[in-house]
């Protein structure tokens, strides 16, 4: 048997982009025969999914899995919209989130590496990307655990596109999920003012300040710098601090009331929340993606 060194693992890599342990798997069964293990590995579907590595998948769903007192939100990224909605790509989506939440996984690396009857997650869904003909990826993970005092609500927005989970003191299902909604729609950033990291306020207020020095600038009535500082800009500061924590949002089911009004009455209180929407924070580039299965079509015709 040949003697399968790191540097073999790495050229077979390089030259394939599939995974370092699939590029060792494949080096084993033939034998350290370069070739025939870039052979090997796309026969599998690997090194075929790895070719679309370069391209950027910003599109698929999002979804979360309860399971008792635990819920794993995470986001499973494709190339198009067209292969989100694909039925392969939902039943991967579901197989997924199974997997994770029946681990001990707390993150995307710890998912990706859960072992999956030999292989790992990442092995499955490097597989699925072959046979759907997309790049799959596991882009997001992240796991929420409650007390048995404490309530889900959860809520999911175009059969993925964005979803939530809340965790509320108390046992009102109905009013969590109405939390759980209400952070979908509105896209809060923290739970209260007092979550608000302090070099984010000072940014902000940095902002401010300057967006009102220059309004006084170019004012037919300026005022003293001193009024803009010590009375314009904290006014403006707590307006936009308000707009971005959940609990001083008005609540969308009915403005009349904050969403902390709105829970308070309901004798609850909100622990956290989470909100993932696709794509969100991908830089979205133009691929030729389409163009390459349009003529991929045209050809079989």
């Amino acid at each position: 048997m040949a003697n399968i060194t790191a540097a073999m693992v790495k050229e077979l890599r390089e030259k394939t982009d599939a995974g370092m342990m699939d590029c060792k798997k494949a080096l084993v069964a033939t034998d350290g025969d370069f070739e025939k293990a870039v052979v090997w590995l796309r026969e599998k579907g690997l090194a075929k999914a790895a070719k679309k590595a370069g391209v950027v998948a910003a599109e698929g769903l999002c979804n979360y899995v309860v399971s008792g007192n635990k819920v794993v939100l995470f986001e499973l990224n494709s190339q198009t919209d067209f292969v989100a909605q694909n039925v392969k790509f939902k039943a991967l989506l579901e197989n997924v989130g199974n997997i994770i939440v029946n681990s001990n996984a707390t993150n995307t690396e710890e998912a990706l590496a859960i072992d999956v009857d030999g292989k790992t997650l990442e092995t499955v869904i490097m597989e699925s990307s072959g046979t759907i003909g997309e790049k799959i990826s596991l882009r997001r993970v992240q796991v929420l655990t409650k007390s048995d005092a404490q309530v889900f609500g959860t809520y999911k927005h175009m059969g993925g596109r964005i979803v939530t989970v809340a965790i509320l003191n108390g046992s009102d299902e109905a009013v969590a999920k109405d939390v759980a909604m209400h952070v979908a729609a509105l896209s809060p950033k923290y739970v209260s003012k007092d979550d608000i990291p302090q070099d984010v306020v000072a940014k902000e207020k940095e902002v401010i300040l300057a967006a009102a020095l220059n309004e006084n600038a170019s004012s037919a009535k300026p005022k003293p710098e001193k009024i803009i500082e010590e009375r314009i800009v904290p006014g403006r500061l707590e307006k936009n601090l308000k707009e971005i924590c959940l609990l001083s949002q008005a609540f969308v089911k009915n403005p009349d009331l904050t969403v902390e009004q709105y829970v308070k009455g309901a004798k609850s209180e909100v622990v956290t929340f989470v909100r993932l929407e696709v794509g969100e924070g991908i830089e979205k580039v133009e691929t030729d993606f389409a163009a390459e299965v349009a003529a991929q079509a045209a050809a079989a015709k």
